[in-house]
């Protein structure tokens, strides 16, 4: 599959020898369910009260690859459907814009970032590079973005380490 040097931070997809701060590759296209299928995720998040998730339409799917280096935040941002995500390698601490609470996610493990509005960031607060895989359901059809930018919300700090 194509590599696609996102800029989200800066960074160039040229021979650097910096790597891009966070860099995200596509592993599959967009794919549609050739099923009807539909989804309902009841996602009890640390410290909060047990969302739930519906989605009625899973197409369309993609999945991809982010390496974030330390000390690098991925923008503030949020999702058209709900992201799965696990992570391969270091560490992830993942930042919801609601009551600005995070949550650190070593190699290994996996949450749902519910997407619909939720506001989120994440940043590698460890001294290795973060990998993680994450398989968007109700992508847009076609190129439209699969995260949509949002404003920080105020006065929420975030960890440096």
């Amino acid at each position: 599959m194509a590599a696609i040097g996102v800029v989200l931070y800066g960074g160039t997809a040229q021979a650097d020898p910096t790597p891009t701060p966070v860099a995200v590759e596509v592993l599959t296209p967009r794919a549609a369910f050739t099923d009807q299928a539909s989804m309902q995720i009841r996602l009890k998040a640390h410290g909060h009260g047990t969302d739930v998730i519906k989605v009625s339409d899973l197409s369309n799917v993609v999945t991809t690859r982010v390496t974030v280096q330390p000390g690098a935040q991925i923008p503030w941002h949020t999702h058209p459907g709900p992201v799965f995500v696990t992570i391969v390698k270091g560490e992830l601490t993942y930042i919801s814009s609601e009551g600005c609470s995070s949550r650190r996610y070593p190699a290994g493990t996996a949450f749902v970032d519910p997407g619909h509005g939720h506001v989120h960031t994440a940043v590698n607060t460890g001294n290795t590079e973060a990998e993680f895989t994450a398989t968007f359901f109700e992508a847009p059809a076609g190129t439209a973005p699969i995260s949509i930018p949002a404003e920080a919300p105020s006065g929420c700090k975030v960890p440096t380490s």
